[in-house]
C-alpha cells in the first residue's frame, strides 16, 4: 500500500518537496544577503550584534528591498495550508469517486479499512513533516529580518509560520480536504469548499486567540507603548485620574499642534498624562508563545482527528 500510495501522489509529494527547496534557497539568498546589508549599519563593537542593535531606517531600508519577500511571507500563512487542502486532501478521495477507480481500489485484497488508514497516515506525515520544515527554514530565517518583521508572538501571521503551528494547519487542511471529498465526490467542489473552510477556521482562530489564556495588565504614564515589543496587544483603554476607564478623554482637545499628524497625537497624549490620566493596556507577554503554540496546535489536532473519523464513516458507509 506505501508503494500505492507513493506511485498515486507522487506528483503531489514532489511538487511540494521541489516548492520547499525553492522557498529554502529564496530565503537562504535573502538573509545571506540582508545580512550583510544590515551589518553595514553597526560599527564592529556593537554588544549583542545587529539584530539586537538595530534603528528605524535598518527596518525602513529592509522593508523597500525586501518588500517582495515580505509580501510573499505575509500570504504565506493562509495560502500554504489552502493548497495543501486544495491539492493533497481534496483529490484523496474526490478524485476516486469521480473517476470511480474506488470500486476497483476497495474490491481488491487490501481491505478498505487498511487503504484508507495507509493513505491518511502517510500523506499526512509527509504533510507534517513538510509543516515543520517550513517552520524550521522560517525560524532560521526570520532573525535576520527582526528589525522589518513584527515579533513573532504578537503578529499572528508570523506566530502561524513558526513552531508547530504550520504542521497542525497543514494537517487540519489535509483532513479537511479528505473531509470535503467525500461530501461531493467531486474533486473541484471540494477543493473550494476546503478554500473557504481553511481561511474561516483561520480567522476565528485569529479571534479566539487572545482568549487562550488571562490576559496581563499594565497600567503605563508617560507612554503609550509597551516596553516589550514582542508582547502580543490585546487591548487598551485611558484611565482617568479616579482610576475610572475612558474611551475618550475630553480634558484634553485633539489638534493641540499644527504640525504632523502624529505629532498631535503625541502632544494630546502628553497633555493627557500631564492631567493625571493613564495608559492601561491588557496583553500577552512572550514568555506564552509556546503555551499559545501548543493549544492552537491541540485544538487544530482535535479537529482533524474528528474530521479523519468522520471521513472514514462515511467512506465505510457509503463504499461502492
Amino acid at each position: 500500500m506505501i508503494w500505492v500510495t507513493w506511485r498515486q501522489h507522487r506528483a503531489q509529494l514532489l511538487t511540494t518537496a521541489g516548492f520547499l527547496v525553492l522557498l529554502g534557497l529564496l530565503l537562504l539568498g535573502s538573509a545571506t544577503e540582508a545580512r550583510s546589508y544590515v551589518s553595514g549599519y553597526f560599527p564592529d563593537g556593537c554588544p549583542a550584534g545587529f539584530a539586537h542593535c538595530g534603528s528605524v531606517e535598518v527596518a525602513v531600508g529592509l522593508g523597500e528591498r525586501y518588500d517582495a519577500v515580505y509580501t510573499l511571507f505575509g500570504w504565506m500563512p493562509l495560502v500554504l495550508p489552502a493548497l495543501i487542502g486544495a491539492f493533497w486532501g481534496a483529490p484523496l478521495l474526490g478524485r476516486e469517486y469521480e473517476r470511480g477507480t474506488h470500486r476497483l481500489a476497495w474490491t481488491q485484497s487490501v481491505p478498505v479499512r487498511r487503504w484508507l488508514a495507509v493513505k491518511l497516515g502517510v500523506l499526512g506525515g509527509a504533510v507534517v513533516a513538510g509543516g515543520l520544515l517550513l517552520s524550521l527554514m522560517v525560524s532560521l530565517w526570520r532573525p535576520v529580518f527582526r528589525e522589518g518583521i513584527d515579533s513573532g508572538f504578537g503578529n499572528i501571521g508570523v506566530f502561524n509560520m513558526t513552531g508547530v503551528a504550520p504542521a497542525a494547519w497543514w494537517l487540519y487542511a489535509f483532513a479537511a480536504g479528505g473531509f470535503a471529498g467525500t461530501l461531493f465526490r467531486r474533486t473541484l467542489p471540494a477543493m473550494a469548499l476546503v478554500v473557504a473552510g481553511v481561511a474561516a477556521t483561520m480567522f476565528t482562530l485569529f479571534a479566539l486567540s487572545d482568549h487562550y489564556a488571562p490576559p496581563d495588565r499594565a497600567v503605563l504614564s508617560g507612554t503609550v507603548v509597551l516596553d516589550d515589543p514582542d508582547a502580543r496587544l490585546v487591548g487598551a483603554t485611558w484611565v482617568d485620574p479616579s482610576g475610572r476607564a475612558v474611551d475618550d478623554p475630553a480634558a484634553c482637545e485633539r489638534g493641540l499642534d499644527t504640525g504632523r499628524s502624529s505629532a498631535k497625537a503625541e502632544a494630546w497624549q502628553d497633555c493627557l498624562f500631564a492631567e493625571g490620566y493613564a495608559y492601561a493596556v491588557t496583553y500577552h507577554p512572550p514568555e506564552r508563545f509556546w503555551r499559545f503554540q501548543w493549544t492552537e496546535a491541540g485544538i487544530l489536532v482535535a479537529a482533524s482527528a474528528l474530521l479523519c473519523a468522520l471521513t472514514a464513516r462515511r467512506v465505510l458507509r457509503r463504499r461502492g
